[in-house]
């Protein structure tokens, strides 16, 4: 950034009065101390004369009122712009003084270009609106219900501007019996969005001791820069924060603030901000007038149908001694009914109690007893007799198997003159190839047991073929 305590008229450049300087040595050696010097400038200012040849680097002038310096920006800068610069628009540029050699022209290389003005209070405007968006500030189930009759209502605007004399005079038009409390701040300019802020602030707090039941807060139409407390964070989150119902009624119609936004109702001018929340006098003597009609007619319908009643009641309405003897007529009849019911009860108890003698003489436990021991004597010659027979059976079985037992036993085989053999282990000789010259045979015969030594082994013929 420049510093002007570090550059003065005799520090410029160290070398001899003597020396004569061509024309490139100077240019380059002004560029040399411009550049020096002037590295980081902020400049704001008017675009003219702007030019974009096909090379891609741009060509301006920027002004003021009283003077002017030619600009250039190059297309390694130029491309990364979100905006495209037109003349007559306010700017805001980052750069570098510079001189042009070839020509000797003193210009401003520029780094980074941004809108200056309503340009900057749109973005400013733009970042706030996604910040509180973001928030949810602008959330539809936040807001309160704004209603179209109020007691009482604070109005937070300009006491000099024409918003406050429209909104009393839709109010004392439409319906005069609203009271107005008007809690004056200004409404554009340094301290603007802080009075705002303080004045809902305030409402809030007295809004039970002076019974306020919503606000206005506005101003009439005017320039972004003009409504630009309403476009203050601060404002904002007073709104917010509010316990009490707020209209936003800021501009004119095409004209929307931070404010609109979160406000529980935005109304496009002050003056459509009071015929939104207030009822219309003649709608309420039309309603009044359809009231006492119908209340008229409900009272009427009353009146008759009361009447009716009064005559049916004279009709229903009998001498005292004719009550008197009907009374006594229901009195016997309810005797006579009583005396009856107590007879059916008593002859209902006594059967009763008849029957229950009945039972009980039939559950005796002497009767009890006798019934089970015949049934014990009668379950245990039962038992006896399928013992008896199971025995039988069992027996029957048994010999039965015996004499299978004793078909196939080899015993009885012996008997018939076969005799089998064993070898010195008692292992059963089945085949000749089992027995060997020299071992001893245990035969077994009817009676007894013989024992042998091998001397010969003599194959059957049979055994041989094979």
């Amino acid at each position: 950034m420049y510093d002007p305590d570090k550059f003065s008229r005799n520090s410029a450049v160290d070398m001899p009065s003597t020396d004569v300087l061509s024309v490139s040595s100077l240019n380059k050696l002004a560029r040399s101390l411009l550049e020096t010097n002037f590295s980081n400038v902020v400049v704001e200012g008017e675009i003219s004369n702007l030019a974009r040849p096909s090379s891609g680097h741009w060509y301006l002038s920027l002004k003021d009122k009283s003077a002017q310096i030619r600009c250039a920006m190059f297309s390694n800068r130029n491309r990364f712009l979100r905006f495209q610069p037109e003349n007559g628009q306010q700017i805001i540029v980052r750069g570098k003084i510079s001189i042009y050699e070839g020509r000797g022209d003193y210009q401003l290389i520029i780094e980074s270009m941004e809108l200056g003005g309503d340009g900057a209070l749109q973005r400013a405007f733009e970042k706030l609106k996604a910040q509180l968006q973001d928030e949810g500030l602008f959330r539809a189930e936040s807001k309160k219900e704004i209603g179209t009759h109020y007691r009482h209502i604070g109005l937070i605007t300009s006491a000099t501007g024409a918003a406050v004399r429209d909104m009393i005079t839709v109010f004392q038009r439409r319906f005069p019996a609203t009271k107005l409390t008007l809690l004056p701040v200004a409404v554009q300019g340094k301290g603007a969005a802080g009075e705002i802020s303080r004045a809902i602030n305030l409402a809030n707090k007295l809004s039970d001791s002076l019974q306020l039941e919503a606000l206005i807060v506005g101003r009439g139409g005017g320039s972004l820069e003009d409504l630009q407390a309403f476009n203050e964070e601060s404002v904002a989150r007073a709104i917010f924060a509010s316990k009490l119902p707020i209209t936003s009624a800021v501009g004119h119609e095409v004209d929307f603030t931070i404010a609109d936004f979160v406000a529980d109702l935005r109304a496009p001018t002050p003056s459509a901000a009071a015929e939104l929340m207030s009822p219309s006098k003649r709608e309420m003597l039309a309603s009044f007038q359809g009231f006492q009609i119908l209340l008229r007619q409900l009272v009427e319908a009353r009146i008759q149908n009361l009447s009716q009643s009064l005559d049916w009641l004279s009709r229903q309405l009998k001498r005292p001694d004719r009550r008197l003897q009907e009374h006594l007529r229901n009195l016997d009849q309810l005797h006579k009914r009583l005396q009856r019911n107590m007879s059916s009860r008593f002859q209902q108890q006594r059967n009763s109690l008849i029957g229950l003698q009945r039972s009980l003489k039939s559950n005796s436990p002497a009767r009890r007893v006798a019934q089970a021991h015949e049934l014990t004597f009668s379950i245990s010659r039962r038992m006896e007799q399928a013992m008896s027979s199971t025995l039988k059976e069992k027996r029957a079985s048994l010999s039965s198997l015996g004499r299978s037992l004793n078909n196939i036993s080899p015993l009885n085989t012996l008997a018939r003159g076969y005799s089998i053999t064993f070898d010195e282990s008692l292992k059963v000789v089945r085949t000749i190839d089992e027995v060997k010259i020299g071992n001893t045979l245990i035969s077994q015969i009817e009676g007894g047991k013989i024992s042998s030594t091998v001397e010969s082994i003599m194959p059957s013929s049979d055994a041989s073929k094979n």
